[in-house]
């Protein structure tokens, strides 16, 4: 059985699993403050960490962030990040399905849009994203960093 829920305090050593594989060059944190920010994500309003749970294991997170808005007639928008499915997995419906979740969620929360953006040069990433219902020609992304 597959089932899409919000993540609990007890999923942090499967969500930071899942994260490794997305991001494998992060360094592993040994003074607690992922597992503050983790808390942190899981009391905020606004924010929402999903898990995909297959036969007991997650096997699959997404996390949206419900940004309050002024435009839009005061309808908040949605940001999607850090979409990942175990490795193993890939390619069996569960990224679809923990997406089809997250997206659920913001269209709930009166989201007048959601976005995302992705490092990704894959293509199959990227027709991962447009069968989600994603178009790339809708925004022009950039990026910023310190």
């Amino acid at each position: 059985m597959v089932f899409f829920r919000e993540a609990e305090a007890d999923d942090f050593v499967d969500v930071m699993r899942l994260y490794r594989q997305l991001q494998p060059g992060d360094p592993v944190l040994s003074d607690g403050s992922d597992v503050a920010a983790f808390a942190r994500i899981l009391e905020s309003p606004g924010l929402q960490l999903f898990v995909l749970e297959a036969d007991g294991a997650v096997v699959a997170t997404a996390y949206l962030n419900v940004i309050p808005n002024l435009t839009r007639s005061a309808s908040p928008y949605g940001v999607i990040e850090n979409v990942v499915v175990e490795e193993s997995l890939r390619g069996a419906g569960l990224g679809r399905r923990v997406m089809a979740g997250a997206l659920r969620a913001a269209w709930d929360s009166g989201c007048y849009k959601v976005m995302l953006m992705t490092g990704s040069r894959d293509p199959a990433t990227h027709a991962f994203y447009r069968a989600c219902g994603f178009s790339p020609d809708a925004k022009t992304a950039y990026l910023a960093r310190p």
